[in-house]
């Protein structure tokens, strides 16, 4: 190894002159270290995200049902239920898809989807009305206001009406009931989600206990909590995965979730 010394200085001169050379080259080879280390996270973090972008596109989108642009599930019986996920919904699901002879549900609370019951005629079993009346009370804003129970109601198609009461007004997605109603008092707030296999794919369904175990795989409880929606939604997606059902469409549970904060009991 050679060593060029400075004439010019003595031998002590020399020697402090290396060493402050060696502090600066050592300097500059910690932050090459740091910059490498900081390049190849990054460099990992574009790969996994490449990644779920390839896993993303490799899911193919199933064709969907009509219900399902609404908040929906089929009871243990096997009537379909469908509630408004909004005032819009709300208008659409009463004006447009309830028939004569359907059910119709209500939580009494300011803020629920009108949740009809379609029975092609059939007389409503009680097991499916009780579900039915547990879907309208966990969508409600009964589960965002943290209440465990709420009055639930039913009645007759032909008993709600846009006819508002005199001095009244009825918005968008809002009617009126007229006559008796059949009450289900304390109504438990209950929400499942489950994956259901379909010849177009896996898909999300949630609702009531008994039935989402009845036609669902996978079912997982989710709780009244502190965590916001896509957090959940995520974290079920991650449990979906390691049961095998790797094409559930992450937005397809981020629907499934109420309004509000959750948790996902395990």
């Amino acid at each position: 190894m050679k060593v060029e010394l400075d004439i010019k200085q003595n031998l002590q001169e020399n020697a402090n002159s290396y060493f402050e050379a060696s502090k600066k080259a050592k300097k500059k080879l910690v932050n090459l270290e740091k910059a490498m280390k900081l390049m190849e996270e990054r460099l990992e973090k574009a790969k996994k995200k490449e990644a779920e972008k390839a896993e993303s596109k490799a899911v193919k989108k199933r064709k969907k049902e009509w219900y399902e642009k609404f908040r929906w599930f089929f009871s243990s019986d096997g009537f379909l239920v469908i509630g408004g996920r909004d005032a819009g919904g709300n208008e659409v699901i009463v004006k447009k898809h309830m028939e004569e002879d359907d059910g119709y549900f209500h939580a009494d609370i300011v803020g629920a989807p009108h949740t009809v019951v379609k029975t092609n005629k059939k007389e409503i079993p009680d097991r499916t009305m009780e579900e039915a009346a547990t879907f309208a009370a966990s969508f409600s804003n009964a589960w965002r206001e943290g209440f465990a129970y709420v009055d639930v109601y039913s009645v007759k198609p032909e008993q709600v009406s846009k006819t508002a009461p005199s001095g009244e007004f009825l918005g968008k997605g809002a009617f009126s009931i007229k006559g008796k109603r059949e009450w289900f008092r304390k109504t438990k707030l209950e929400v499942f989600v489950g994956v259901e296999k379909t010849k177009e794919g896996n898909r999300v369904i949630f609702g009531p206990k008994n039935a989402i175990k009845k036609n669902g795989k996978s079912c997982f409880e989710i709780k009244q909590g502190k965590k916001e929606k896509s957090e959940v939604a995520k974290q079920l997606k991650k449990e979906f995965n390691k049961k095998g059902f790797k094409d559930v469409d992450l937005d397809e549970i981020i629907a499934a979730l109420p309004n509000g904060e959750s948790e996902l009991k395990l």
